[in-house]
């Protein structure tokens, strides 16, 4: 069920403002591109981190543009569901030696990201990984910090930070919403 079929609490960022905020994000991370002659590639976490990391692609031009699925990485596997949907892991470049920035939509709780972290080292060893995300909720569960934000936003155990991006989504948007109490303990997109 998406967000506009519930209750929301608020929308944190209209079409325009998330324009902004990547915006914003691809002057940062382009400003940390330009120091290094080495290669870049942007590898995008699927589901909206990959869109994302499209669309700063487009702007930033790395060498290299991918994207990772990390649905068979995940420490919560058996309670995602008896037949999980995995995507295509698109990393059709080496990653030994390239600098990479990975992509995300929200972080939270850090293991999405560590099961990222863990997916591209089977492909290789990068130079370096730095993290990008549109928005850090906060909720830490593992030590992991993201290099970039887009916005920062300090939110309850029962909120739920929804990104929608086009073409995926009909608009471009960031919602908070109350998420009911059933499907809190089922919460597999952060």
């Amino acid at each position: 069920m998406r967000a506009d079929e519930r209750d929301f609490m608020f929308v944190l960022a209209n079409e325009q403002q998330v324009c902004t905020i990547i915006d914003r994000l691809t002057s940062d991370v382009g400003a940390l591109m330009a120091q290094s002659d080495d290669p870049w590639a942007i590898v995008g976490i699927r589901s909206r981190g990959d869109v994302l990391a499209e669309r700063l692609s487009q702007i930033l031009k790395p060498k290299y543009t991918g994207s990772v699925d990390i649905t068979l990485y995940r420490d919560d596997l058996s309670e995602v569901g008896p037949q999980p949907i995995v995507r295509i892991t698109d990393i059709n470049f080496p990653l030994d030696g390239v600098n990479v920035l990975l992509v995300d939509d929200v972080l939270m709780s850090g293991r999405s990201v560590r099961a990222a972290l863990q997916s591209l080292i089977d492909f290789g060893r990068p130079k370096c990984v730095k993290l990008v995300v549109l928005v850090d909720r906060g909720g830490r569960e593992l030590p992991i910090a993201p290099d970039f934000v887009g916005q920062r936003v300090n939110t309850e155990s029962n909120h739920h930070v929804e990104v929608r991006l086009t073409p995926y989504d009909p608009d471009d948007r960031i919602v908070i919403f109350d998420r009911p109490e059933e499907s809190a303990l089922q919460e597999t997109s952060e």
